[in-house]
């Protein structure tokens, strides 16, 4: 997932832990969200680099697994760490955004970094940040931004912990996203598509050659399926700086795949193995795939990709991967599906994963986008799946006005098929009256970003359910 597209952090509930450190963690949220916020970047890894130095490095005391691409990157990064973890090994991961609370984004053996860890590491690293902010705004440049105190929290976290292997996905881009100050053994990549024009370029090559970046000398890029020109870019990387490319369809991929009760039955075949009859507990192909990639992912990390996995192994961490958000079941009767696509690509894959996991007679879509996002696009793919869309907006200031987006909606939806309802709460009840109309196969749901879905699993009590963090 990408940073821009990200709530604002929830405060953490009462009771638990001292409330004296939950004070102190609201008091430092306030101030890493007062610093640039994610969107706002700056095409250069020197404040970073420089802050690291000051550290010592800490990004060098612990192998990376980096992932990079456009749509799936959130999921393959759990699904990697949780192999990992049933591997026996100490797990770092970081990803982004958040859906409720910062410190999910920095996990150890995975569950999210505690309280007085994060608060220790920010106070470890934050004189050096203070000396880089200094000489940056002296020269006329910015602060460390919200992003790039994370990255570089998270490392220091990874370093302290310690960690043995840290599972990083990118904010970004990946020349220039913070986390790029870690060099990858293994570099993943998943589908390229069009996102984030204004920052990344507008066309497929652009986007691509940015997020290239991560594949560094000496790797095992492991690449999802691509145009064809961005694999031929992609493989160029490769021959560039001296990495083993893997390729989706080539030296790794799914065999077969079937849906079944709560998820998919499926066959991968990694590099060094085929691993049979593995259950997934998530919906549609593209998380399929994501597994083939994560499989391939392992095996290049542990064992060159010349190494077999235990097949139990492999069985037993898919069958515990969650990845909350992305086509998640948040309440029945009627039921309520969350899914942070937020972009024509996440729209399409998910679109055809409810048509072959699900059957509903009346599908009603709670629908809030950000104003920097394709929207048009997304309502389009939308429009054949939906019998009924409810137009609002998320708490994000960056939402999409309910009556500009609910124009957008009626000219391909039709009046008598689109509402506008300016509050979030009340199209989420508006759109379960419009679904209880479908009787028991009547369902809601809810997408169009990351702020639309953790505003939505907070008011459906999702997360209080502790299950973002498994």
């Amino acid at each position: 997932m990408t940073p821009d597209d990200n709530p604002p952090a929830r405060r953490d509930r009462p009771g638990q832990p001292d409330p004296e450190v939950l004070a102190r963690m609201a008091q430092v949220t306030e101030e890493i969200l007062a610093r640039s916020p994610e969107n706002v970047v700056e095409p250069t890894l020197d404040r970073v680099a420089q802050v690291m130095d000051l550290l010592g490095q800490p990004q060098r005391n612990f192998p990376v697994i980096h992932l990079t691409g456009t749509n799936g990157k959130t999921s393959t990064t759990r699904m990697i760490e949780r192999l990992l973890r049933e591997l026996g090994l100490t797990t770092g991961r970081f990803t982004s955004p958040h859906l409720h609370d910062l410190r999910e984004r920095i996990s150890i053996a995975g569950e999210p970094v505690d309280h007085e860890r994060f608060l220790a590491a920010y106070d470890d690293v934050l004189p050096f940040v203070q000396m880089v902010d200094e000489t940056s705004v002296a020269a006329g440049g910015p602060r460390i931004t919200y992003f790039e105190l994370l990255v570089i929290i998270a490392y220091a976290v990874f370093s302290d912990a310690p960690v043995d292997v840290a599972v990083v996905e990118v904010g970004l881009g990946g020349v220039w996203d913070a986390t790029n100050v870690a060099d990858g053994t293994v570099a993943v990549v998943t589908p390229i598509a069009i996102d984030h024009t204004r920052l990344l370029g507008d066309n497929l090559i652009d986007i691509a050659t940015e997020k290239s970046g991560i594949i560094k000398s000496d790797s095992i890029a492991v690449l999802g399926t691509q145009e064809d020109e961005v694999m031929q870019l992609l493989l160029e990387r490769c021959d560039e700086v001296g990495a083993s490319a893997q390729v989706e369809g080539l030296a790794y991929g799914v065999l077969e795949r079937e849906v079944a009760v709560g998820g998919q039955l499926v066959s991968l075949r990694g590099l060094a193995g085929d691993y049979r009859d593995v259950f997934l507990p998530l919906f549609g192909a593209h998380q399929v795939h994501n597994a083939a990639l994560a499989v391939a992912a392992v095996e290049a990390f542990v064992g060159g990709g010349e190494q077999p996995l235990d097949a139990d192994v492999v069985r037993a961490a898919f069958a515990g991967v969650t990845s909350p958000g992305r086509l998640e079941i948040v309440r029945r009767s009627p039921t309520v599906i969350v899914d942070a696509a937020h972009n024509p690509a996440g729209v399409a894959a998910m679109a055809e994963a409810i048509r072959e996991s699900f059957t509903f007679h009346r599908l009603v879509g709670v629908v809030a986008v950000l104003q920097e996002k394709d929207a048009s696009s997304m309502l389009e793919l939308l429009e054949p799946l939906l019998d009924h869309i409810v137009v609002s907006r998320s708490s994000s200031p960056r939402s999409i006005r309910p009556d500009r987006l609910g124009a957008m909606a009626v000219e391909l939806f039709g009046e008598d098929r689109v509402t506008v309802v300016n509050e979030l709460p009340d199209a989420l009840d508006i759109a379960g009256g419009l679904a209880d109309e479908g009787g028991m196969t009547g369902a809601v749901l809810v997408t169009g970003s990351i702020t639309t879905v953790a505003d939505a699993r907070m008011l459906l009590g999702a997360d209080r359910r502790g299950d973002q963090h498994p």
